[in-house]
């Protein structure tokens, strides 16, 4: 075994971990649902290919290799382990399918499917986006756990009830008929989003293995308008992953201090990322049916517009947030919509719209309304209410640097 050799199966190895593990899952579980054991068949499968190919070379088909490989595993852990009866059944299903796989050409993708198992009514909303990171892109529980801020233990156990369900449930691996794409892409795109601000969340923590969420959750987003045949709503959210991705780099400055959108460096934006968005929103509009992503798109857009040389149009994002407010009544759109109104038609309405968001409930234990609050009670000169504001926003934010711009923020007010 040459060094050479070795190095190139490892690397034709990750490529296709990288480009077809969620593929390959979903094909290896779409007869019998059990994800949980295709995707331990696929790890064995992986594990004998860096055994094997530095020897034998990388194979002409790297994905049937892989498929075949897996099916004999299932096949010798069914051997191994289960009752007569089970293990009759499981073998005569994994000869069936071991048989396919030899026959067929490419393997078929199916992972657009699995995206819609793994947000399947029976699975509990939370764990939708984790199930997807693992399932489609191989992400293991502790990388999920430290994102989503819950122990690796927990999250394990999360994912290996949500597969169990699955199975139980007899989720079918189908994408839905295109009249019923629209409705249930929904929620697919929901988890995919969630996995985006999980990661935006944590591009700046000290744990490494959180700082490429959102880019795979951009991945993601990419596979998903791929595979759903140019859905508005899922070039939408891609549009909109891709205008917040491109001011990665301006989010802090050289010294690592936080730097709020309106006082970013443009200069620091991606401008190849965000005329890539620009074309997905406007392919997304062309169809005429506009939906929650493609109007948040729309609003990163008017603020793109800073990039060409052009103001902020506060009042074409103040009237953006009124159209997604009454699309979704999401709390947390209400308080964009109250600081964009603030922007436009002063702090005075901007306030009102932020007290009946407050009114409504919810809100106590989120740091974006208390930091916004305090900033419109500066502007409105209430010192003593904004100072109180900016000590609930300090006592609810993580991120240091965040937590030192609200500390200056409320020295600022003496």
């Amino acid at each position: 075994m040459t060094p050479e050799a070795e190095d190139a199966a490892h690397a034709a190895a990750t490529r296709v971990a990288r480009e077809s593990y969620g593929k390959l899952v979903a094909f290896l579980a779409a007869r019998d649902r059990d994800i949980a054991a295709a995707e331990d068949a696929l790890s064995d499968a992986l594990a004998a290919a860096l055994a094997d190919w530095p020897r034998r070379g990388v194979p002409a088909n790297p994905e049937g290799w892989l498929v075949v490989t897996a099916r004999r595993r299932r096949i010798d852990a069914a051997r191994r382990g289960r009752i007569a009866s089970e293990a009759s059944a499981t073998l005569r299903l994994v000869a069936e399918e071991l048989q396919a796989a030899q026959d067929a050409g490419p393997i078929p993708d199916r992972r657009l499917a699995l995206m819609f198992v793994c947000a399947h009514p029976a699975i509990d909303e939370g764990v939708r986006a984790p199930l997807m990171l693992q399932t489609i892109l191989g992400l293991d529980a502790a990388a999920i756990a430290s994102a989503f801020l819950v122990s690796p233990t927990a999250m394990g156990q999360r994912l290996s009830r949500a597969k169990a369900k699955i199975r139980l449930a007899g989720a079918p691996f189908r994408v839905p008929d295109r009249d019923e794409l629209p409705e249930r892409l929904g929620a697919v795109l929901e988890a995919i989003y969630a996995a985006f601000a999980y990661g935006w969340e944590q591009a700046f923590a000290d744990d490494p293995r959180g700082r490429n969420l959102a880019e795979e959750a951009i991945w993601l987003g990419r596979l998903a308008a791929s595979l759903a045949l140019d859905e508005p709503e899922a070039l939408g959210l891609l549009a909109l992953m891709l205008y917040a991705d491109s001011r990665r780099a301006a989010r802090r400055d050289a010294a690592g201090r936080y730097v709020p959108l309106a006082e970013q460096d443009v200069s620091r934006w991606n401008a190849s990322t965000i005329a890539e968005a620009e074309r997905l929103l406007t392919a997304a509009g062309a169809r005429r049916t506009p939906g929650r992503f493609q109007l948040e798109a729309a609003i990163q857009s008017a603020h793109a517009a800073r990039l060409y040389g052009g103001a902020t149009d506060w009042p074409a994002i103040a009237a953006l947030y009124d159209a997604l407010y009454a699309l979704t009544g999401s709390p947390v759109v209400a308080v964009n919509r109250a600081v964009a109104t603030a922007e436009a038609h002063g702090a005075a309405e901007g306030l009102a719209l932020l007290d009946a968001a407050g009114a409504a409930g919810g809100l106590d234990g989120f740091q974006s309304y208390w930091a916004a609050r305090a900033e419109l009670l500066s502007r409105a000169a209430r010192r003593d209410e904004a100072r109180e504001a900016y000590r609930h926003a300090i006592g609810l934010e993580f991120d240091p640097a965040t937590r030192d711009f609200l500390l200056a923020r409320l020295a600022a007010l003496g």
